[in-house]
């Protein structure tokens, strides 16, 4: 005789709120904090707030962050608590709804962030490269970028009479965030210098000039429509918004060399004529001295590159606001406008560190990444506001062997039972986390710019780690295969919500459907 376990959510609900054949639990299993904390949680959900409708919406992009990474920074953040680890989470992870997200691109197995952040954007997949344009754009080929065109979140919000902003730890015209506003036939056309001739003939902008004049490029893009344009952009990139002269140098600890515009023109200085009530910033200082309460809007370019690693964030006597800090101002700033906001955060180096092959400086970037969603849900009212928490891609980077419970993240494979390093069949050591392929290892101490790493010779392969400390910040990873760069991984990544909407987020989605939830929460395209 088989038994129909199918059982509805309702008859749960029952069973859990009416404490059905509790009496035959014994104590020690109903008492177990196993227990009672799980029961908790499924409470939690069930009281979730059902309404769809939001005033406001946040899009948290941890660039790169792959399952195995949110695996090994929450183990790594009870670690640095002083707690084994395992049974920790990240704030965001106990968000009561969650999806997990296919991330691949219409011509490519395995990502890349300016194919998926224009999935998510948009509502609909394209290619591998290319920036707010759809699959049929042929890459590189301005020619092909005016009729494949696609409108983003960021758009319809600004077209809503939303105020809207950008947030990355990356160039502010790198992939991620470009892909909110800009429309571009290849990812790596940042400035005009970025572009070939033919391009910049042909009349397609490079992706800094199509931020400060984002505002008149949509107005015209969409039959003269109003808008106020973006009111918040904080991240790195300045070089891209500076002309290439002596002048424009340098002499902080950041860069000698600032602007590589080849056209003559300072953006900064044209953002700032344009918008004569904005507040131009680009150090700590500067920051710290924007007043939200009497800003409208303000622009922020922290390094001329991509800003720091957070673990690096002090060496720079100028400063950088942390992501976290970004966040707050943006979110203090945008919401003066009575109808609502949109926003973009981006942690854009959490993916440049796994490129490097440095475990480290990824899971350290993702615990900040983490302090900023939490800075949101602080900061906005969680009946109006929907906060989404996702990754474009994840990275080849895994947890192996056997170590017991609590054995440092970032340390050699200790087996249960035992004291010391579990030794391969090689007889050398080896750690929980790594790499399939990149750079393979490096030992840098305490060195945490992952950057270093690029200044050596690839070194894949196994190495005698016996005497190597591998939790220090600047050790790398081995790696199997010896690549440049280690590369994204094609697997799912993870999607968290909260707030009105966020009980939709559910089940294995297409990354375009990312859009989709943001339009039913904010109603973008219809009321």
């Amino acid at each position: 005789m088989k038994f129909n376990w199918k059982v509805t959510a309702s008859a749960i609900a029952m069973a859990v709120s009416s404490g059905l054949h509790a009496d035959v639990l014994p104590d020690y299993q109903a008492d177990s904090a196993w227990f009672t904390d799980a029961q908790s949680k499924l409470e939690a959900k069930m009281a979730t707030d059902n309404r769809f409708k939001a005033k406001n919406v946040i899009l948290f992009v941890g660039d790169g962050m792959g399952i195995s990474t949110l695996t090994s920074s929450r183990i790594m953040k009870g670690q640095l608590n002083g707690q084994p680890g395992e049974e920790g989470y990240l704030q965001f992870e106990t968000f009561p709804h969650t999806a997990l997200v296919k991330t691949y691109n219409v011509d490519a197995q395995t990502p890349d962030s300016a194919g998926t952040m224009t999935a998510m954007m948009s509502g609909l997949k394209t290619d591998v490269g290319v920036i707010g344009v759809d699959e049929d754009i042929e890459r590189g080929n301005c020619a092909t970028v005016a009729t494949n065109e696609v409108v983003t979140a960021l758009e319809l919000a600004e077209i809503k009479g939303l105020s809207t902003g950008i947030v990355s730890t990356a160039r502010i015209t790198h992939a991620t965030p470009a892909a909110t506003y800009a429309k571009s036939a290849d990812r790596n056309w940042e400035d005009v210098s970025d572009m070939p001739e033919e391009a910049v003939t042909a009349g397609c902008k490079d992706i800094a000039d199509q931020l400060v004049n984002f505002e008149n490029y949509l107005e015209a893009r969409y039959n003269g429509i109003d808008v106020d344009g973006i009111e918040v952009a904080f991240g790195g990139g300045r070089r891209h918004f500076l002309p290439k002269d002596a002048a424009f140098n340098s002499n902080d600890a950041v860069s000698e060399t600032e602007g590589d515009r080849t056209d003559e023109r300072d953006l900064t200085a044209e953002w700032q004529q344009k918008y004569t009530n904005g507040v131009y910033v680009t150090d700590q200082a500067g920051f710290d001295g924007i007043d939200p309460a009497a800003t409208t809007r303000a622009f922020g370019l922290f390094n001329e590159s991509h800003m720091q690693y957070d673990a690096d964030r002090g060496n720079d006597v100028a400063g950088e606001p942390s992501i976290a800090q970004m966040t707050s101002k943006a979110i203090d700033i945008l919401d003066n406008n009575k109808k609502g906001f949109f926003l973009m955060v981006e942690s854009g180096r959490i993916d440049h560190a796994h490129h490097a092959g440095n475990a480290a400086g990824a899971l350290s970037d993702t615990l900040a990444f983490e302090q900023a969603v939490m800075a949101a849900v602080e900061n906005t009212n969680p009946e109006e506001t929907l906060i989404l928490v996702t990754a474009d891609h994840g990275h080849v980077f895994t947890i192996a062997g056997y170590p017991k419970r609590g054995n440092p993240i970032l340390g050699k494979v200790v087996n249960v039972g035992e004291e010391e390093p579990a030794t391969a069949a090689d007889g050398m050591p080896y750690t929980t986390v790594g790499y399939m392929n990149g750079l393979g290892f490096q030992n840098l101490g305490d060195e945490t710019d992952s950057d270093e790493s690029y200044n050596y010779d690839i070194a894949a392969g196994r190495m005698d780690l016996t005497g190597v400390d591998t939790t220090t910040p600047g050790y790398h990873q081995e790696a199997l295969i010896p690549l440049s760069s280690e590369t994204h991984s094609g697997e799912d990544i993870a999607l968290h919500a909260t707030g009105p909407g966020s009980q939709l987020v559910q089940g294995v989605v297409e990354q375009n459907v990312i859009f989709h939830l943001m339009d039913q929460a904010l109603g973008l395209v219809n009321e």
